[in-house]
């Protein structure tokens, strides 16, 4: 992502890390949300059911956003034995990707009524594409990142983090999977 800098492509780098700071903190509210809806209000006492992205950015990881193209936030605190089901840390779990898809989908569908009203600018069309690839991962995908994450969700990173400064065009590859998914989500 900073090979954006360099090769001046400002807007589009400030409007990329606009779009991750929206998308991680809209992942982590949905976490920090439905845990509360379970009984455990231990992400409400640490601040964390709010918009404020301040509250859910972690340094480091978004030093990586700008540096390698992709990150982490702050994770979600939450006491399972607060959790009125034995359920609840599955849905707690699947409230991050679930706010991300319904992000994607509603504003994509919207910036494509606002392209059709003829409402728009390039910098809004760069900025929603962005948002909304960003936040795409189709529901096979997505199970199987949870699965691996929690099993290898380190090493891969540090794989990743390594295949990226090594060239492997592992972000271009991401990102032309993301752009096919446009079609699947446009409803309008």
């Amino acid at each position: 992502m900073i090979q954006l800098l360099w090769r001046g492509e400002y807007l589009i780098f400030v409007l990329l890390i606009l779009a991750l700071v929206l998308s991680l903190t809209i992942h982590e509210l949905g976490h920090a949300m439905v845990a509360k809806w379970f009984g455990d209000d231990t992400a409400q006492r640490a601040g964390r059911i709010t918009l404020n992205p301040i509250a859910h950015i972690d340094p480091i990881g978004l030093l990586m956003v700008i540096i390698v193209g992709f990150g982490f936030a702050k994770p979600v605190p939450t006491n399972p034995a607060n959790f009125s089901s034995p359920r609840a840390d599955l849905w707690v779990a699947a409230a991050g990707p679930a706010m991300n898809l319904l992000l994607a989908v509603g504003c994509w569908n919207l910036y494509i009524l606002a392209w059709h009203a003829g409402w728009t600018t390039p910098p809004v069309e760069i900025f929603f594409t962005l948002l909304a690839q960003i936040n795409l991962l189709p529901q096979r995908a997505a199970r199987m990142y949870r699965y691996y994450n929690a099993r290898f969700g380190a090493m891969v990173l540090l794989a990743l983090v390594v295949g990226s400064l090594l060239g492997l065009p592992l972000i271009s590859w991401l990102a032309q999977l993301s752009r096919t998914m446009l079609d699947v989500i446009t409803l309008v």
